[in-house]
C-alpha cells in the first residue's frame, strides 16, 4: 500500500456500449469510484478519475446484428445514453473517452507493438470454432454451450455467467453458433498469445504476498485460485471484423482481443484528459508516488488483477494498481440483473419516474452495496431507506434547524453564549467524524462510511431532541442562541461530509446555508466555527420527499410485466405428438358445458368437485385446479368437456369426464372456452 501518494489515478470499468446503464453497474462500480474520487478532491488531492465507453468486441457486433444496424451506429447510440446517465447521476469523471477514438487505437497498437518487438508474445496456429454456414470464425460470445464446470446450458465461449468460470470457446460441451444455430467445426487460424505462465512468480509475489492483508478477500481469493490452478497463455487477438487492427505483418483480418485493448483505454483516456488540461499524462501512470486504483465488478477481477498487470509488467514502464476493490453482484427483487431479459432498473428510466431523486438511489445502492457478498435491491427497501432514513433523519434535522433559525433570528446565525458540557460534547463528537468516515472510505468500505455520515445527522437530531430549543425559547432565549449555533455547525458539517455520497443534496444544503465552496473536508475537524455568527442563511427547502406506496407498486408491477413477457418469450412449446388417424380423434366426445356448482374436495389441496351441465346431462367432474381457482370464481364458467372419458373414482367421488385446460405465459392454468353463442351440448369437431 502506497503511503502519502502525490497523485491518484482512479479508473472505473469501461462500460460496453451495447445497452444503457442499470443499477447493478452503478452499485458495483461507478458510485463507489465516485465517492472515493469526490472524497479525495475535498481533501485537495491531485485526482484523475478516468473512464470511457468500451466500443469493441463481440457484444457490439451482436447488438448490431440484433438491431439491424452497423456497429458504429450501436456505439454512437449507447455512448450518448451512457454519458447522459453518468452526468445525470453526478458521476464526476475527469475524463470519459471512447475506445473508438484515434488516440486509443494508436495507444493500443503502440502497446501491442512494443510487446511484440520485445518478444513477449507466442505466435501459434490453433484450431478455433468456425461457423461454416456463416463463413466466419466464432468469437467467444458468438458461441453458447454447456459449461464444463457447472453444467449450465447457456454458457458463453468466454465465461459462464452461472458459476462465473472464465472459459475458452473450445471448452464448451455441445457448442452452437449464435449466428446460425449450427454446430461449429474446428478450423486452423494464427493468433498471438500472452504467456501468463511466465508471470506466475511475479503475480505470486506482488499480490499473494504483497497484498495479502490490504486487498478484499473476494479479490485475493479469486486471484489465488487462478494462480494455484496454473496460468496458461491467453490469446490477445481474435478473428473479428470489428475492433482495432493487429499492427503486424501477417495479421490481416485480425483484431486485438477486447480484453487486451479495453484496459489500455484507461491510459488513452488519461492521455486525452492530460492533453485537454495541459498536463503531462505520464506521472499518472509511470511514477511510483502515484496511487492507481481500479474500480470493477467481480466478473472483471481476472482481467484487472492478472492479465492487465502482466501486460503492464511486460511493457516495463508502468506502475501497478495499489488496489482493485471489486464488488460482488447486485440482484434485483431476488433475481440476477439481466440486460438481455430487461430485468433491470435503467438509470435513464429511473430519472423519468423519480425526477431529482438521484441521491435517493445513490444512498439506497451504497447502503446495500454488494461489497463482500451479492446483495439484493428491492423497491420496498428503497422506499424504506428514503422515508425512514433520508427523510426522517437527515432531512428532518436540517429542516428543523433552518426553520427555527429563520423563525427566531430571520435567518442570521446567532452569537452563542457560554457552552455547556452538552454543547462541548456535541461539537467534540462532530470533530471526530471526518477521521472516522475517512478511515472507512480509505479502506473502500463505503457502506460503513455512509452509515457514519448518517450518524452525524443522528447527532444533530439527538442534540435538538434533548435540548428542545422550542421549549427553552419561552424562558431562556439566550440559551437558545447557543443551541441553534451548535445545531447550525452540525448542519454545515453535513453539507461537506455528505458531498461524496449525496452530491446533489450537499449542493442544495450548501445553497440553503449560503456557504457554497467555503468548506473543505478537514475544516470539520480543524475549525472551531464552520458557519460564522452573523451569517444569513436562506429559507427552508425540503431535502427529501416521502415516496408513497403507489409509486413503489408501479415499479413492482413494471417488473412483473417484464417477468411475464420473458416467460412468454422463453416458453418452450411442446413438440407435436405421434400422428393419429381421424378415427382416433372422432372417438373423443368433446362438448360445450357450463359449471353450475363448485366446492373443494375435503382434505385435498388440488381438487375441486364440479357440477357441469354438458347439455346431455348434469354430471360430477373432479378437476385438479383448486390451486389456481376458487370455487366462487368459476361458477357459471363456460368450458369444454371431454364427455366420454371413462369414469374414475377420486377420493371416493366418481369423476365423469374432464375439463380441457392449457397454461398461459406465466404457467397459470387457463380454461379452453367455447364462444358464448355455442349452447351446452354442442360437440367440438
Amino acid at each position: 500500500m502506497i503511503q502519502n501518494p502525490k497523485r491518484y489515478t482512479i479508473t472505473a470499468a469501461l462500460p460496453y456500449t451495447n445497452g444503457p446503464i442499470h443499477i447493478g453497474h452503478l452499485a458495483g462500480v461507478y458510485v463507489p469510484a465516485d465517492i472515493y474520487s469526490r472524497y479525495l478532491r475535498l481533501q485537495g488531492k491531485d485526482v484523475a478519475f478516468i473512464c470511457g465507453s468500451d466500443e469493441h468486441g463481440v457484444a457490439i457486433s451482436m447488438k448490431a446484428k440484433k438491431e439491424g444496424i452497423t456497429p458504429q451506429e450501436v456505439i454512437d447510440k449507447y455512448d450518448g445514453i451512457i454519458r447522459k446517465s453518468f452526468a445525470d447521476f453526478g458521476i464526476s469523471f475527469d475524463n470519459y473517452s471512447r475506445t473508438s477514438a484515434k488516440i486509443h487505437h494508436d495507444t493500443a497498437q503502440e502497446f501491442f507493438r512494443k510487446l511484440y518487438d520485445n518478444g513477449d508474445f507466442i505466435e501459434e496456429i490453433t484450431e478455433q470454432l468456425y461457423d461454416a454456414k456463416a463463413n466466419q470464425f466464432l468469437a467467444d460470445r458468438f458461441v453458447v454451450g454447456t459449461c464444463p464446470r457447472c453444467g449450465n446450458d447457456g454458457a458463453y465461449g468466454d465465461q459462464c455467467e452461472n458459476c462465473g468460470s472464465t472459459l475458452n470457446a473450445t471448452d464448451l460441451i455441445n457448442p452452437k453458433s449464435t449466428i446460425t444455430g449450427e454446430t461449429p467445426i474446428l478450423k486452423s487460424t494464427k493468433h498471438w498469445f500472452l504467456p501468463l505462465d511466465r508471470y506466475t512468480d511475479f503475480l505470486t509475489e506482488w499480490i499473494l504476498v504483497g497484498h495479502k492483508n490490504d486487498w478484499k478477500p473476494n479479490v485475493y481469493g479469486q486471484v489465488k485460485s487462478w494462480v494455484d490452478g496454473g496460468l496458461e497463455p491467453r490469446a490477445v487477438t481474435r478473428d473479428l471484423d470489428w475492433g482495432i487492427d493487429v499492427p503486424v505483418e501477417g495479421a490481416e483480418g485480425k483484431k486485438l482481443y477486447v480484453w487486451f485493448d479495453a484496459p489500455i483505454g484507461y491510459i488513452s483516456s488519461t492521455k486525452e484528459w492530460a492533453a485537454r488540461e495541459g498536463k503531462d499524462w505520464e506521472p499518472y501512470w509511470k511514477n511510483e508516488d502515484t496511487k492507481l486504483v481500479h474500480f470493477i465488478g467481480k466478473d472483471n477481477i481476472v482481467f484487472h488483477c492478472i492479465i492487465f498487470p502482466a501486460m503492464l509488467k511486460a511493457e516495463g514502464s508502468y506502475i501497478l494498481p495499489d488496489n482493485v476493490p471489486a464488488n460482488e453482484f447486485l440482484n434485483l427483487e431476488g433475481n440476477k440483473l439481466s440486460t438481455s431479459k430487461n430485468w433491470a432498473v435503467w438509470l435513464h428510466e429511473y430519472l423519468e419516474e423519480f425526477p431529482e431523486k438521484q441521491d435517493v438511489l445513490r444512498y439506497a445502492l451504497t447502503s446495500n452495496a454488494p461489497e463482500t457478498k451479492d446483495n439484493d435491491f428491492t423497491w420496498k427497501d428503497f422506499q424504506a431507506r428514503n422515508n425512514n432514513e433520508l427523510v426522517a433523519i437527515f432531512g428532518n434535522f436540517i429542516n428543523r434547524v433552518v426553520v427555527l433559525t429563520n423563525k427566531y433570528y430571520e435567518g442570521y446565525i446567532p452569537t452563542p453564549n457560554e457552552f455547556t458540557e452538552v454543547d462541548e460534547a456535541a461539537l467534540a463528537e462532530l470533530k471526530a467524524y471526518p477521521a472516522v468516515i475517512s478511515s472507512s472510505v480509505e479502506r473502500y468500505r463505503f457502506r460503513e462510511a455512509l452509515g457514519e455520515l448518517m450518524n452525524v445527522a443522528r447527532l444533530g437530531n439527538k442534540y435538538l431532541a434533548d435540548e428542545e430549543p422550542w421549549k427553552v425559547m419561552k424562558d431562556n432565549p439566550e440559551r437558545v442562541k447557543t443551541q441553534m449555533y451548535v445545531a447550525l455547525q452540525i448542519a454545515a458539517a453535513l453539507s461537506i461530509l455528505a458531498e461524496p455520497f449525496l452530491p446533489f443534496t450537499a449542493a442544495k444544503l450548501s445553497r440553503i446555508l449560503k456557504n457554497e465552496g467555503k468548506l473543505k473536508w478537514n475544516d470539520v475537524a480543524e475549525n472551531s466555527e464552520l458557519i460564522p455568527e452573523g451569517h444569513q442563511i436562506g429559507e427552508a427547502e425540503l431535502l427529501f420527499a416521502k415516496i408513497e406506496d403507489e409509486e413503489i407498486q408501479k415499479q413492482i408491477d413494471k417488473l412483473e410485466a417484464t417477468k411475464t413477457a420473458n416467460l412468454a418469450e422463453n416458453k418452450q412449446v411442446e413438440p407435436q405428438k405421434e400422428l393419429i388417424q381421424f378415427e382416433d380423434f372422432a372417438k373423443m366426445d368433446i362438448r360445450v358445458g357450463t359449471i353450475l356448482e363448485a366446492e373443494k374436495m375435503p382434505k385435498a389441496n388440488k381438487l375441486l368437485v364440479l357440477k357441469v351441465d354438458t347439455g346431455i346431462d348434469v354430471r360430477t367432474i373432479v378437476s385438479g385446479i383448486a390451486e389456481s381457482f376458487t370455487p366462487e370464481e368459476i361458477i357459471g364458467k363456460r368450458v369444454s368437456v371431454l364427455a366420454n372419458l371413462a369414469p374414475r373414482a377420486l377420493r371416493g367421488v366418481e369423476s365423469q369426464g374432464m375439463i380441457l385446460m392449457t397454461t398461459n405465459a406465466e404457467g397459470k392454468l387457463v380454461f379452453i372456452n367455447p364462444d358464448a353463442d355455442a349452447p351446452n351440448g354442442e360437440t367440438v369437431n
